[in-house]
């Protein structure tokens, strides 16, 4: 049995998931495809002022479903391997 690692499914799952959103924007003009097209926006800003030092991170994630289709098929193909 072949050992996988953890930095190859990530790779996988990065991959998948800019494939299904270069799909979706694509597909944006299409409007009965609308459903799997329209994204969702997660957010997370960390922040800190403590004299010394001050940081403020900004992360955002868009998923779609076409995204999220990516990604599992990026699961099962990496299963496969």
């Amino acid at each position: 049995m072949k050992k996988k690692n953890a930095g190859t499914l990530i790779l996988f799952l990065i991959l998948g998931w800019l494939a299904g959103a270069w799909i979706a924007k694509l597909l944006e003009p299409v409007k009965a495809l609308s459903f799997l097209t329209a994204s969702t926006i997660i957010k997370w800003s960390p922040q800190a002022d403590l004299d010394i030092i001050t940081y403020n991170i900004n992360l955002q994630f868009k998923l779609c479903l076409l995204s999220l289709a990516g990604m599992i098929t990026a699961v099962w193909l990496y299963r496969r391997l």
